[in-house]
Formats: structure tokens, C-alpha cells, sequence
């Protein structure tokens, strides 16, 4: 049961809308079921001899006597609304159901509590089966305006407890920092333009992937605009900074041909632009990360700091943990654009269905994540990965987003606990799709016997306690293939098997050889490396690459971005 209270300034709009056809048809019968006196409140949809406007008007004088008599000076923001609606699937409540339902929810938000006779005047509609709206004015008989500090959140507590009662599917608890769900209006929208997701919805995804991508507040702003999405900005009075912003679809216009604007804030909360301040600089960072010309580093890079940020998730500085949660939020979109092939899809659904993970009520410590932020933005101007640096990274991020879970889990954060779990499944459906084919190359291109045998007795030598376990694994022949690259490389096996080991918690792994394989795969070429400090101090280092324009990693990874054209 999904309650979702807002507030506005128009009584008469609300109430006209509750009792008349609907947007899309769906406004049968409509009715109260319950209201602050039932004997009191006219019904338009139980006088049928009356015309619609004369019962709506009348209805709203009786719902909005309380501000009428404060001779004209309504108080802002005084219509209270409440839409509550059942789960798909659900059972259907009855009229008498669904008006405990409303009695419940304003006596448990403050706006009539249960024998408070000064209690604001309230009513609640039913107009479809699985839904009521309950509308209030916000203003008491005795002219006091009602207790409703965390309305959304007593709303919530109490249809988790009205689900236990009801037999009604139970939902996870949230803690208000879910992004606004999209409107009956623009769902329908949507579908009339045989679109899957609605505007708000584009813009949000759009949003979150240009700001895990670029570098500052600036290159933010360019970027949508050069993806065609319209910029407005709010500037402070005195002081002439940006205080907010708004951003429009393309062609998303209303019936005056304007643009619809949704404010950062009401995408998602980690998108007004306090919150991207604490993540995007003003200017450029000077020291941030500059590649040389190998273009395995940015994946190695990325790699490490993943690995690393599993000790965020283990030690008890919840600042901390989150500031990595929404680092590998951003990492995850730069992940999904810079890696190529079929497995994409996946990667790109893992990325937004970690969005809810991102977010809890523990502020976070961004300065904590700085490290795996900015490597991570580094994949969206890296060229295609060589080697298969890109499947251990994806290996990683599956092993990121369990201990995500977890850790969410351990703190009844339930909302984001489930998200990342669903996170999980889809990155390791995509490393499933990518490592399948990439495996059975490796295993096809083992080396000789002989060779073979001696990885064999490095693993007993490095890994006594695991040695059986590794190589009965399936996977032992593409890790000799692996082991070879690494020796290639300039790395000792028997040392690297011992420092990689060390790293992951192989115990509880189903396929050690696959853990060790990619872990090892991770490491940098020695050989080259060697030969990079030769010239530098020789003094032929080459130049570092130029930087990309802010836009081109972006722009590349979005599809059908005028689709609301």
C-alpha cells in the first residue's frame, strides 16, 4: 500500500478533479468513502440531480470553510493531498476498507487525530478500485495549523501496518529519499506517445549519467544542453550564483506549447544541485587523474579502487559507506558506456536500478569516495579496453554490489537493500554473458602440459589451504592461460598467485580459480611499466593525451534521445 502525500493551493482544482471522468478514462464512480463528517459533506457523486459544478463548488466550501475564515488570508500551500494505493495483485477493499484506510492515515499524519473535534475537515475519494485520494485543508477550527512534520513518513508507517492487518502485500519501508514516482498524467503521456518511461523519467537517467561522467558543475550544464535537453537556472538575488535548476525533455511541451520543467530535486533528491556540489567542483581539478598513453589503466585503476572500497562496507563509518555507495552508483554508468557488446543492456539496468541503492538517510562523507569517483570518470573517455580487463572489472562490480546489499540489509535500509540485490542480479547476468566466451578462449589457448604443471605446484606453494579447491575448479585451464599472460608481463606466478590471494576472501568462493583469474588479469604489465620509468628518466615521457570535451563520452551513450520529439 503506496501512500504519497504532497501539498498544493487549489481546492476547487483537486476536487474537480477527483470527481470528474479522469485523464485516461479511469474515474469510475466516483465517490466518498469517508470524510471529517459524513453527514457534513456533500458527495457529488451521490446527487445525481444536482449539476457538477454546483455540488463541487459546494464541496469545496465545506472542505475550505477553515481558510475562508481567516478573512481571505489563506496560508500558503494548504491543500493537503494523499493519494493511497494498493499493490498490483492485491485483493479488493471494500468502501468501508478504504475509509478505515483514510481514517487511519490522517489521524496517524497529524491532520485529524482520532477525537480532536478542531481536527482539520477532510475527505477521501474513491474513484477507481485500487486507489483513494484523501484532500484536506491544512488549517484547524481553531485556526492552528496541524502537526504534520514527517507526514510522508507516518503515512508510510502506518500502511505497514495496515498491509499486516489487511492480508495486503507487503512493501518495503522507505526513509524518503526515493525519487517522486511519475504522475497517472504523465504515464499516460507516455503511452500515448508509445513511450516505455515518461519524460521525468528520461530526464533523471540523462541526468545521473552526464554528472557521473563529467568533471564539473559547468561541464554538467553543457553537456545536457549539447543532448538537447533545455537548461533553466535560478539565480540568488544579491549574489547572482546558482541556486537551482530545471530541465526539459526535448519536445516535451504542455498544451501552450511551453516546455515541462522538472526542478534537480524533484528527479531525485541526489540531484539538486546542493547535493551535486558536494560530488562536481566549481573548476576543474588540478590534480585529478591525467592517463599516459596506456589505455589498460584507467580499467586497472578502476578495478583497485572497487576492490578497495569492500573495506568502506566493513568498517563501522556509515559516512563513509555511503560516499562509496554513490561513487559506485557513478562508476556504474561510466562502466555500461565504456564497455561494448550485447551484455551492455544489463549494465545500463544495473546503473539505474542502483539509483534507489545510492541514496539513504546517512549523510555521506564524499571526500571519502573521491578516489573511485574520479577514477571511474576516466572509463568515459577511455578507448575500448584491451585484453580482458573489462570482464574483471565487471567481476568486481558483482562482488560491490552484494557487499552493497549487505550492508544496506544490516541497517533496515529495506528499499535499498532490495535494489542492490536486483543491481547484483543484473551485473552478474552481464558478466555471466561477457566471461562465457572470454573463458572458453582462454581455456582453448592453455599452455603446454608442462607449464601447466608448474602453475600447478606455484597454487600448492602460494595457496596450500585452497590448492584443491582451486584446481578442481572448472575454471583452472583458463587460469593457467592467465597465469602465462601474467608471467609475460614481467610477474613472478608463485608471488602474484600469494598478493591475490591475500586480496580476496577465497573461502566462500564457488570458483576460486575464476576469482584469482580475473584478480591477476587486473594486474598492470610490469615490462611496461619498467619501460615507462626508463624514459622517464631518460626525460622521453611521452605527453599525456589530451583531454576529451566534456561531452563526447556522454553523447556517444545515449540512444534515442529526442524520443519525446
Amino acid at each position: 500500500m503506496v501512500p504519497d502525500v504532497s501539498a498544493g493551493s487549489d481546492s476547487r482544482g483537486l476536487i474537480a478533479y477527483l470527481f470528474g471522468p479522469g485523464r485516461r478514462d479511469e474515474h469510475t464512480n466516483p465517490h466518498i468513502v469517508a470524510a471529517w463528517d459524513m453527514a457534513g459533506a456533500p458527495d457529488p457523486g451521490r446527487d445525481p440531480a444536482a449539476t457538477y459544478s454546483q455540488l463541487a463548488k459546494r464541496l469545496d466550501h465545506h472542505v475550505d470553510l477553515r481558510t475562508r475564515e481567516l478573512d481571505g488570508k489563506k496560508p500558503p500551500q494548504h491543500v493537503w493531498h494523499c493519494p493511497v494505493r494498493t499493490a498490483p495483485g492485491d485483493r479488493y477493499l471494500t468502501d468501508a476498507e478504504w475509509a478505515e484506510v483514510a481514517r487511519r492515515v490522517v489521524h496517524a499524519t497529524g491532520i485529524a487525530p482520532d477525537g480532536d473535534e478542531r481536527a482539520c475537515r477532510w475527505i477521501a475519494v474513491r474513484h477507481a478500485d485500487d486507489h483513494i485520494h484523501i484532500m484536506a485543508t491544512t488549517v484547524r477550527a481553531d485556526g492552528r495549523r496541524p502537526r504534520t512534520h514527517q507526514d510522508g513518513r507516518r503515512a508510510q508507517a502506518e500502511c505497514r501496518r495496515i498491509e499486516a492487518e489487511f492480508g495486503l502485500r507487503r512493501l518495503k519501508s522507505g526513509d524518503l529519499t526515493a525519487p517522486r514516482t511519475p504522475t497517472g498524467a504523465e504515464r499516460a503521456k507516455a503511452e500515448r506517445q508509445g513511450q516505455t518511461i515518461t519524460a521525468r523519467q528520461w530526464l533523471r537517467e540523462r541526468a545521473y549519467t552526464v554528472a557521473a561522467a563529467v568533471h564539473t558543475e559547468a561541464d554538467y550544464f553543457t553537456v545536457l544542453q549539447s543532448l538537447g535537453i533545455k537548461v533553466k537556472t535560478r539565480l540568488g538575488p544579491e549574489s547572482g550564483d546558482v541556486i537551482g535548476y530545471s530541465l526539459a525533455a526535448p519536445g516535451d511541451t504542455n498544451s501552450a506549447g511551453e516546455p515541462i520543467w522538472y526542478g534537480g530535486s524533484k528527479l531525485a533528491p541526489d540531484l539538486s544541485i546542493n547535493r551535486l556540489r558536494e560530488r562536481l567542483p566549481h573548476q576543474e581539478v588540478a590534480d585529478r587523474p591525467r592517463f599516459a598513453a596506456d589505455p589498460a589503466e584507467p580499467w586497472q585503476h578502476t578495478i583497485t579502487a572497487i576492490q578497495t572500497a569492500h573495506t568502506a562496507f566493513d568498517s563501522d563509518d556509515d559516512a563513509t559507506a555511503q560516499a562509496h555507495l554513490a561513487a559506485f552508483g557513478d562508476a556504474l554508468y561510466n562502466i555500461a558506456s565504456a564497455t561494448p557488446g550485447p551484455h551492455r543492456a544489463e549494465l545500463r539496468a544495473a546503473a539505474s536500478t542502483f539509483n534507489r541503492a545510492r541514496r539513504s538517510a546517512t549523510r555521506a562523507d564524499h571526500q571519502a569516495a573521491t578516489a573511485l569517483r574520479q577514477v571511474a570518470k576516466e572509463l568515459a573517455y577511455a578507448s575500448n579496453e584491451p585484453g580482458g580487463l573489462a570482464i574483471a572489472l565487471l567481476f568486481a562490480t558483482v562482488h560491490l554490489a552484494r557487499a552493497a546489499a549487505k550492508w544496506h540489509e544490516q541497517r533496515g535500509h529495506e528499499q535499498q537493500a532490495a535494489a542492490a540485490e536486483k543491481a547484483f542480479r543484473h551485473l552478474q547476468a552481464g558478466y555471466q554473458q561477457a566471461a562465457a566466451p572470454v573463458l572458453a578462449d582462454l581455456a582453448r589457448r592453455a599452455p603446454q602440459a608442462a607449464t601447466a604443471s608448474r602453475y600447478e605446484q606455484d597454487v600448492r606453494a602460494a595457496l596450500p589451504d585452497h590448492a584443491d579447491r582451486i584446481l578442481a575448479d572448472p575454471t583452472w585451464t583458463a587460469m593457467t592461460t592467465t597465469l602465462a599472460h601474467a608471467e609475460t608481463a614481467g610477474h613472478n606466478p608463485r608471488r602474484l598467485l600469494a598478493e591475490a590471494g591475500a586480496q580476496w576472501e577465497l573461502d566462500s568462493a564457488e570458483h576460486p580459480a575464476e576469482v584469482l583469474a580475473w584478480r591477476i588479469t587486473a594486474q598492470p604489465n610490469r615490462r611496461t611499466q619498467a619501460a615507462h620509468s626508463r624514459s622517464i628518466i631518460s626525460g622521453t615521457s611521452p605527453m599525456p593525451p589530451a583531454p576529451h570535451p566534456p561531452a563526447a563520452p556522454v553523447a556517444m551513450s545515449f540512444e534515442g534521445r529526442s524520443r519525446h520529439r
